[in-house]
């Protein structure tokens, strides 16, 4: 069963050099037997993620309250466009309205191309 099924976000853990844990809430969409998420290409959890493919994911809120046990999984930034492409049309199937104002947002403040996307299996 998969835990994170029903969920709206989940908290994305990746490491620091130093091993220090950092989590953060993030939308989310299952495909398969993966997990697809995006995010800046310039935020931490990229710069951590081209150090280490180690990472936790759990069930939480917008806020990044846990209310499910944490997994261990491997996370790795999304580099081929057709995967892109999928991953960003199933995230807007499951976000609807909110995923379409996101888009429009980024779009305005140039941001869009800036996404990167990561691809997480557990």
């Amino acid at each position: 069963m998969d835990p994170l099924r029903g969920e709206k976000y989940l908290s994305l853990a990746t490491f620091r050099k130093t091993g220090k844990v950092v989590a953060t809430p993030v939308w989310f969409v299952e495909k398969g037997d993966k997990y697809y998420v995006f995010t800046l290409a310039d935020s931490g959890k990229m710069k951590r993620l081209r150090n280490s493919s180690k990472a936790r994911v759990a069930a939480c809120n917008g806020r990044g309250d846990v209310h499910g046990e944490w997994i261990d999984a491997t996370a790795k930034i999304l580099s081929d466009p057709e995967a892109i492409k999928e991953a960003h049309r199933a995230i807007r199937r499951k976000y609807h309205i909110l995923m379409w104002t996101a888009d429009v947002l980024s779009t305005l403040a140039g941001r869009i191309r800036k996404r990167a996307w990561i691809e997480i299996e557990i």
